[in-house]
C-alpha cells in the first residue's frame, strides 16, 4: 500500500500549558536519549532539567519563560515526530508556527538535533533579564471563521496609528507586536470579542524591529557552521521553501537569526504554500496541545481547501475523516503513531 503524504507542522511559543503539562512524561519514550542530553545540558548551564520541569505542577512565570518553555516545547514536538509510522507515511514537508520554524529546521534535517538545542536554548534564553515589550493576540474573522476584511482593515489601522506592528498572520487571528504602552492603548481601543484583545503572558514584541537587537547577538552567538542542506523541504514565515537541493546554507543562516527574528512571521502563507505546492493527504500537528488547530482550520477556509468553507464544514471534515491530525488529541496522534 503506498505511503500516505504528509505535512508535519511545529507549534510555537505559548503551546505548552497548564493543560499540557506532563506531557513530556507521557510521550517521551521515541526522544529518551535526545531528552536526557538535554537535561545534561541544562543541569550543566544550572537550569533544570526538562524532565524535572515537566513533572511540576504549572506556574506561569517558571513554565512560560522563554528559557523554560522554547526547549520543553522543542522536546515535546521531537518525541510526537520521532513517533510517527513512517512506513505508512511519507513526511513531504515541515513547516511550523513562529518557534515553530526553530524546530522544522531539526526535523527537516537543516540543523542536527543538538544544534537544534543549541540554537532554541541561546534564542528562549536572549530576554532572561527582562521581556521587550509584548503581544497581543486579535482575531479578524466572522463567527463562520472567514476574514472579516472590514475588520482587518480596522485592527491593521489601529496598529499603524500606535506605532506597533504585526507580528504574526495567523489564519484568522493578528498577532501584535510592539512596546507595552503602545499595546496598553490597544487594549483599551479595539472591540472586546469574546476574551480579545488578549495579551500573550511572558511573549516578547517577536517578529517586529523591536527585536533588532537580538537578532544582533543571536547571529553573533550562532555561526552558520550549525546549519547544512535540509533532508526535507522547509517551508519558512513567508511561504518560502528551502529544497535538499537548492538551499544556500549561508541564506538559511541569516534568514533565521535575521528576517525571522525581525520581521512579521507569516503563518498562513507558510501552511497555504505547503498546502497547495506538497499536496499532502493529511496535515499532522505536533504537540504538546492543540492550539493551532482552530488557525490551521482557518487557512482552509480560506483557501477553501477540501471544499473546507466554514468552521462548521472544518468541524463535520474533522469528526469523519480529519485531515488535520493534532498529536496533542489521544484519539488522533493514535492515527500517526507506531
Amino acid at each position: 500500500m503506498a505511503k500516505k503524504r504528509i505535512v508535519v507542522i511545529c507549534p510555537g511559543r505559548g503551546s505548552y500549558t497548564r493543560e499540557t503539562s506532563s506531557y513530556l512524561k507521557t510521550y517521551c519514550k521515541p526522544a529518551q536519549e535526545h531528552i536526557s542530553w538535554m537535561d545534561g545540558q541544562r543541569k550543566s548551564a544550572g537550569l533544570p532539567a526538562l524532565t524535572d520541569l515537566d513533572r511540576l505542577p504549572f506556574k506561569a512565570k517558571i513554565h512560560m519563560a522563554g528559557e523554560h518553555a522554547s526547549p520543553l516545547i522543542y522536546a515535546c514536538s521531537l518525541s510526537d515526530f520521532l513517533s510517527l509510522d513512517q512506513n505508512k507515511f511519507e513526511i513531504v514537508a515541515v513547516t511550523g508556527n513562529s518557534m515553530g520554524w526553530y524546530i522544522a529546521l531539526a526535523l527537516g534535517s537543516a540543523l542536527s538535533y543538538k544544534n537544534a538545542y543549541h540554537l532554541i536554548h541561546t534564542m528562549g534564553s536572549m530576554m532572561i533579564d527582562g521581556i521587550i515589550g509584548g503581544q497581543i493576540i486579535y482575531p479578524i474573522v466572522s463567527e463562520s471563521w472567514q476574514v472579516d476584511e472590514t475588520k482587518k482593515e480596522m485592527v491593521l489601522n489601529e496598529i499603524e496609528k500606535i506605532g506597533a506592528h504585526v507580528s504574526i498572520h495567523l489564519g484568522g487571528y493578528l498577532v501584535i507586536g510592539g512596546e507595552q504602552p503602545a499595546l496598553e492603548s490597544l487594549l483599551k481601543k479595539l472591540p472586546t470579542i469574546d476574551k480579545y484583545p488578549f495579551q500573550l503572558p511572558f511573549h516578547a514584541a517577536f517578529h517586529t524591529p523591536l527585536m533588532n537587537n537580538i537578532s544582533r547577538k543571536g547571529m553573533d552567538a550562532l555561526s552558520e557552521s550549525l546549519f547544512q542542506k535540509p533532508a526535507i523541504p522547509l517551508v519558512d514565515g513567508r511561504g518560502h521553501i528551502w529544497s535538499p537541493f537548492s538551499t544556500e546554507i549561508s541564506e538559511l543562516h541569516q534568514y533565521t537569526l535575521g528576517y525571522q527574528v525581525t520581521k512579521a512571521y507569516d503563518f498562513s502563507s507558510a501552511l497555504t504554500v505547503a498546502m497547495k505546492e506538497f499536496c499532502p493527504d493529511k496535515l499532522v500537528l505536533l504537540g504538546p496541545g492543540n492550539t493551532l488547530g482552530g488557525a490551521i482550520g482557518q487557512i482552509m477556509i480560506k483557501n477553501r481547501w477540501m471544499d473546507v468553507d466554514t468552521k462548521s464544514t472544518f468541524s463535520t471534515h474533522q469528526k469523519s475523516d480529519p485531515y488535520l491530525i493534532s498529536m496533542g488529541m489521544n484519539s488522533q496522534r493514535e492515527i500517526v503513531s507506531k
